[in-house]
């Protein structure tokens, strides 16, 4: 019994490991999508924060005098005290007698005046240079002195106590700020970058070439598999060859067939010259090679026609293998960029395409990260939900799943 349990505890202490490493897999694949998530939804000062934080936070504030004051911690009294900016550019200057340049003192540059007046502003010479000097006011005693250094600084007012004012750095103090997200940074993307136009262009030319693929994958997978004639297996041998062939040697003949035709800078040259694909041939070829030939001769037996037979016995018993080619269909489609970038001209917003948007935005709104990301998340959410609903037909045993 002892060596029993010793076995199942060491199962129970491997199966765990496993799973904190495949946990520790999975929070490192999807940490991008958070971050972009969480990024698209900050301000523009959150943005840039230091250190960088992941949740967006906004800065906190009170309404003084019926205007927005951000919070502060300040320190005040040997410890901290929440207060809030009422002034931001204040300076304060560090001033220091000709005759004792170590007895300095900060005063307000608002609260001293040139000594002598505007008119006949009086000057010392400290450590070889002429400078001016101010009247300072040091224990009711006004002080000639000499201006040392100088700095902005804010001013910080109790709200419940306005009688406690305090002078400090701004950038040297802690801002008070809470998780808070702006929405509104994708209502800003959508109407900068004409969004809405390119996802209905996008969404119609995913749909036609998904469509499109599925129909002609379908009606070439179909005659590889089962018609026989002269060349079959010859003509898919060079049909699935064509996959080996790189796109960037076809953009050049392709662009020039679609100048010849009349096309560029249209819809049409996104959605037609892809509504076939060696791959989804083969991809329904191999599948319909799996389905029993009984089935299909049956349906002959019934007096059924091939084309029935394909539609009705074929295609039915086929999804998992359509729904995986219109999941990579669309996936090619949705986030196709190079082939729309040549054949779409840069001015022509009416046909421009998602992809084609964001790189416009990214060149717009390159000091503005949040808003970028906001319209990457638009972009990317589509894709990411089908892939989801999709994915058990990436695994599926397909072969196996024709017939139940």
């Amino acid at each position: 019994m002892a060596i029993v349990g010793g076995s199942s505890s060491q199962r129970a202490v491997s199966r765990a490991g496993l799973y904190l490493i495949l946990s520790a897999f999975a929070a490192l694949m999807l940490a991008p999508f958070v971050i972009m998530l969480a990024t698209s939804l900050k301000s523009p000062e959150d943005v840039f924060n230091y250190p960088p934080r992941v949740l967006p936070r906004q800065q906190a504030t009170v309404d003084i005098d019926g205007e927005p004051a951000p919070l502060y911690e300040i320190p005040y009294e040997g410890g901290t005290r929440v207060l809030a900016l009422t002034s931001d550019s204040l300076e304060i200057g560090t001033f220091a007698p000709p005759d004792a340049l170590d007895q300095t003192v900060a005063v307000l540059a608002r609260d001293v005046a040139p000594t002598g007046g505007f008119t006949d502003p009086q000057t010392a010479v400290v450590e070889g240079e002429e400078q001016d000097l101010f009247d300072v006011e040091v224990d009711g005693e006004v002080v000639p002195m000499v201006q040392l250094s100088s700095t902005t600084v804010g001013e910080f007012t109790d709200p419940e106590d306005p009688g406690v004012e305090v002078l400090a750095n701004i950038r040297t103090s802690t801002p008070v700020s809470s998780v808070s997200a702006r929405p509104q940074n994708y209502t800003q993307v959508r109407e900068a970058a004409g969004l809405d136009r390119s996802l209905t262009n996008t969404a119609l030319v995913t749909l036609l070439v998904v469509v499109g693929q599925v129909f002609t994958s379908i009606m070439g997978g179909y005659a590889f598999a089962r018609i026989r004639f002269p060349g079959r297996d010859q003509l898919f041998l060079v049909y699935l060859g064509s996959i080996m062939i790189p796109f960037v040697v076809l953009i050049i003949p392709l662009y020039q067939l679609m100048v010849a035709i009349g096309w560029v800078d249209t819809m049409a040259s996104l959605t037609i010259p892809w509504l076939f694909t060696a791959y989804g041939t083969f991809l329904m070829r191999q599948f319909f090679l799996s389905i029993p030939r009984e089935l299909e001769e049956a349906a002959f037996v019934d007096g059924a026609s091939r084309w029935t037979v394909l539609w009705r016995v074929f295609v039915p018993l086929s999804l998992p293998a359509i729904a995986t080619q219109a999941t990579f269909g669309f996936l090619y489609a949705w986030n196709s960029f190079v082939w729309p970038l040549v054949v779409i001209n840069a001015g022509n917003a009416e046909d421009r395409v998602l992809t084609l948007a964001l790189s416009t935005l990214g060149g717009r709104a390159a000091d503005s990260p949040n808003l970028v990301l906001a319209g990457v998340a638009i972009a990317v959410v589509v894709p990411v939900v089908v892939f989801v609903l999709a994915q058990r037909y990436f695994v599926e045993n397909v072969a196996a799943s024709g017939i139940k």
